[in-house]
């Protein structure tokens, strides 16, 4: 059986614009949609509405919320198979243990707390460092970049530890299926002369960026036949350089280290920064160490 597509939902306008986008990822991917609703903000607030229907605030207002979200994706999609499940529970938690069963989790970059949805969520980024599958945060809704297939084309960013890594297999699967090129970026540094006022050694820059072009090969070798597939190597901070390339990408998928007991987010400075200012959606696809 096809694991669901899970989309977080909690009545906010990214959280609406994210199950659009997952309504036409489940379809693509011909999975089952999974909307889950997790709060526990009713609790504390919004009660008219509970009191003019006799009924308690979190169930009315949560049932509202998801069955708006059905309606919605199946408007979208009338054929596709949609679910919801409503937890009242910390959002964090519940759709971390989502991920457990699930073959995506998408989320919006906020919730309702009425910050500028140009900055990440708190709950975006707690799921993305703890999810145990690949997590989808919708960047790039404040201008209107957040649908599929706008700019038709992928970006993969190639890390220090490439080999078997599920991020490029992800980016692989993931390009094949909307038929898009997939641009595989790794970013390198300019070697830094230890002597002050000593010009640059020009092999020493020329033999950062050789090393940086044969383990970006080493990491695409197992590509599949048929797909289109551009490397590039390019100078500078790896988090900067994937923000560029954000700008003209439908998706841009980045991996993150785990280590079992570690304590923290296990994002890394990449995957943070790419989360927080990218201009296209992310996908975070967990690495294991």
């Amino acid at each position: 059986m096809e694991l669901p597509l899970v989309v977080g939902v909690d009545g906010s306008e990214p959280s609406m614009r994210a199950t659009d986008w997952a309504a036409d990822e489940a379809a693509l991917r011909g999975v089952p949609l999974r909307l889950v609703h997790a709060s526990l903000w009713e609790r504390y607030e919004g009660t008219s509405l509970a009191q003019d229907l006799a009924e308690p605030a979190e169930q009315v207002m949560a049932e509202d919320i998801v069955r708006a979200a059905a309606r919605r994706a199946r408007t979208r999609h009338p054929d596709l198979e949609v679910s919801a499940e409503i937890l009242p529970e910390e959002p964090e938690s519940a759709l971390v243990r989502e991920g457990q069963y699930a073959s995506l989790l998408v989320l919006g970059t906020r919730g309702r707390s009425g910050i500028a949805e140009l900055l990440l969520g708190s709950v975006s980024l707690t799921v993305a460092a703890y999810a145990p599958c690949p997590v989808v945060v919708l960047r790039g809704s404040h201008d209107n970049q957040a649908v599929p297939g706008t700019r038709g084309r992928m970006v993969v960013g190639v890390g220090d530890a490439p080999q078997e890594s599920a991020a490029v297999r992800f980016a692989y699967e993931e390009a094949r299926r909307r038929g898009v090129p997939l641009e595989a970026v790794r970013a390198w540094r300019c070697p830094v002369c230890e002597a002050v006022g000593e010009p640059d050694d020009p092999h020493g820059v020329q033999s950062a960026e050789e090393k940086s072009a044969e383990t970006l090969k080493a990491a695409l070798a197992d590509a599949p036949e048929g797909l289109e597939l551009h490397p590039r190597t390019v100078e500078g901070p790896a988090h900067k350089v994937l923000l560029g390339a954000s700008y003209d990408a439908d998706l841009l998928v980045v991996g993150s280290r785990r280590s079992p007991g570690a304590l923290g987010l296990q994002l890394g400075r990449v995957a943070h920064s790419v989360l927080h200012h990218a201009a296209c959606p992310v996908v975070v696809v967990p690495q294991p160490m």
